[in-house]
């Protein structure tokens, strides 16, 4: 049995990107630049104003007062040289005339005729000009490898005239529930029966984080008809199961993976939940088995299987964040295992405090329910007060909300 530590460097050194594909840019959104990219404009193309007002030369100005000779919008040009005490009427993005180096709001003005304006307040020279390139030069790095695309990303890019982009692409994952006690969701779950819900929580893991399930239902305890299942599976980035994996009389899924040719790395981790995961590869597919109680796979999805569909994906920090932070309530010693604990974050007194659940169970589904981050209780760890100092795992915060005391 290896420490969760262990199991991570194998996982680190073990998964690589997937082959990286060209796209169209609109196809970019949230998958991970493959290649720096650098833009092919300047931007802003030429100098230009960043407000509606009047151009003018700043020199010229002389009493305050300026005689308009034009109107000049955005997408347009002014060609005739704008003499000192002349300005032209501007809109915003407009590229500035020759002989114009200030642009003042039309707020700060006033209208004395039809075409002589006069400034409330005296600007420094350059006020309210936008200069060429002062974004973007041509040929400038303006995005990294390993860089995820978000929407402003996205932006950013059209403005540079990028088209298209070298990116890594979301991985597919395979996912295979094991066991004769399970039945498919909308069956009756009678004679002892429960129903297959972890494949149900993986998938949503999995589009939660921008991967693509392919789910293979779930395969009984036998081991021809579970190899079948398993090939399956072997033409996915990634094969995922779960159940099967521990050392019951009928725990038969490494055994048969190792039959199709799995190169196992690791198998048992000083974890709580988690300790029967197992991982390898298939003609250089990873494979996860992942315990089957509920909580158990939720965790280990998190802790394993998460980061390494994100190397997968070509992310340059695969691993969730840690967060120091305060206990909200005491907690017992720690035992021989890394005992990770689900929990949700709090602002108390302007502090943030995480409240574990009150169910830690593994075999429960409610446990993982609503929780914001896991904290791993150390081997042998003393009793801990509330007020503890503590490091958590970051999980995704529900989608617009803060931690709150709530």
């Amino acid at each position: 049995m290896i420490d969760y530590q262990q199991a991570i460097n194998y996982i680190f050194q073990t998964i690589k990107p997937l082959a990286a594909v060209r796209v169209p840019l609109a196809e970019g959104l949230d998958r991970v630049l493959a290649e720096d990219v650098f833009s092919l404009l300047e931007l802003p193309p030429a100098d230009n104003s960043a407000m509606d007002g009047y151009a003018f030369a700043h020199a010229g100005l002389g009493d305050g007062f300026l005689t308009t000779i034009g109107f000049l919008p955005a997408g347009d040009h002014f060609s005739a040289f704008v003499n000192s005490g002349e300005a032209i009427r501007i809109m915003t993005g407009a590229p500035l005339p020759k002989g114009v180096d200030t642009v003042v709001p039309i707020e700060d003005t006033e209208q004395i005729s039809d075409n002589r304006v006069r400034l409330h307040k005296r600007l420094e020279r350059g006020t309210n000009v936008r200069y060429q390139g002062e974004e973007l030069k041509a040929g400038e790095k303006i995005l990294c490898r390993g860089q995820q695309l978000d929407p402003a990303a996205i932006g950013m890019l059209a403005s540079a005239g990028i088209t298209d982009v070298c990116v890594f692409p979301a991985p597919r994952v395979a996912i295979l529930s094991t066991g004769d006690e399970l039945v498919e969701l909308g069956e009756t779950p009678d004679n002892g029966k429960i129903i297959n819900s972890n494949a149900h929580l993986l998938a949503a893991c999995l589009r939660q984080d921008g991967f693509f399930p392919i789910q293979l239902g779930i395969a009984k305890d036998q081991p021809g008809k579970l190899e079948a299942c398993l090939r399956k599976g072997l033409n996915a980035d990634m094969l995922i199961t779960t159940g099967g994996v521990s050392v019951g009389d009928r725990d038969l899924v490494q055994p048969t993976l190792i039959e199709i040719g799995l190169k196992k790395i690791f198998w048992q981790v000083a974890t709580k939940p988690g300790k029967p995961t197992l991982f390898g590869t298939i003609a250089g597919q990873p494979v996860f088995g992942l315990p089957g109680n509920p909580a158990a796979s939720a965790a280990t999805y998190q802790l394993y299987a998460r980061p390494a569909l994100r190397m997968l994906a070509g992310h340059s920090q695969p691993f969730a964040p840690t967060l120091k932070v305060k206990l909200a309530v005491p907690l017992k010693a720690g035992g021989k295992r890394l005992h990770f604990l689900w929990g949700n974050l709090f602002i108390v007194d302007g502090e943030l405090q995480f409240d574990p659940s009150q169910r830690q169970g593994s075999g429960q589904n409610r446990s993982a329910v609503g929780a914001q981050a896991l904290f791993p209780l150390p081997i042998d760890s003393p009793a801990l007060e509330a007020g503890d100092s503590i490091d958590i795992i970051m999980l995704n915060l529900p989608l617009g909300q803060n931690p709150s005391n709530n």
